[in-house]
């Protein structure tokens, strides 16, 4: 099984790049679904985010209220620290255990990890290769307003927290342009299928 680490900044499409993959056969482990998980009210990261941001990132039915959080820690690298050294511990144990099972089953030929922050996770090299996804500024910050509904002012804050895509794609195996059209990003998907696979798409 071929374990590939897909990545890049938010409002690239990532999602939709793994969706792809996932309708061609493969496994696809999401870090943003994990972490849902890992926050669900009670449990151990629950409990700990609310002790170092407090009560006024729940929603009335206790669940994180990640859009207020996010208000909270992004501009601080600091907090963006601590939250992440919260959060991303259970995320990838999880990860590694979905990841390990699904080789011994043996029942996929390709394994994609979708991590936000797979570089700055310093989980690169965890994987067979590594694929970023990158479009051009304008449409990450008009894709990320439709999405988040948030101000061009906040979304700029939040990208520079990231690290910079000219980064990602330095260290990364593959580059997937998904600033066209979703036929162009069909397409290139493909031709790496095609690639990792060593077959027909």
């Amino acid at each position: 099984m071929i374990r590939i680490g897909l990545t890049g900044g938010m409002g690239t499409g990532k999602a939709t790049v793994a969706k792809m993959f996932a309708r061609r056969g493969a496994l696809v482990v999401d870090a943003d679904e994990l972490a849902r998980e890992a926050v669900r009210p009670g449990r151990r990261a629950w409990k700990r985010i609310v002790e170092v941001f407090g009560r006024s990132v729940l929603r009335d039915d206790r669940s994180i209220d990640r859009r207020a959080l996010a208000g909270i820690v992004f501009g601080d690298p600091r907090k963006v620290a601590r939250l992440n050294a919260i959060v991303h511990p259970p995320v990838i144990r999880e990860m590694r255990l979905q990841l390990a099972r699904a080789a011994r089953e043996g029942k996929y030929a390709v394994a994609v990890a979708n991590v936000p922050l797979l570089f700055e996770a310093g989980m690169g090299g965890e994987f067979d290769r590594t694929v970023v996804v990158m479009c051009p500024r304008e449409e990450q910050v008009a894709r990320c307003g439709e999405r988040d509904g948030l101000s061009r002012r906040e979304i700029e804050r939040r990208v520079r927290m990231q690290m910079p895509i000219a980064e990602k794609i330095r260290r990364s195996d593959y580059v997937i342009n998904n600033g066209g059209t979703l036929k162009n990003t069909e397409r290139q998907v493909r031709d790496m299928w095609r690639i990792l696979t060593g077959g027909s798409a």
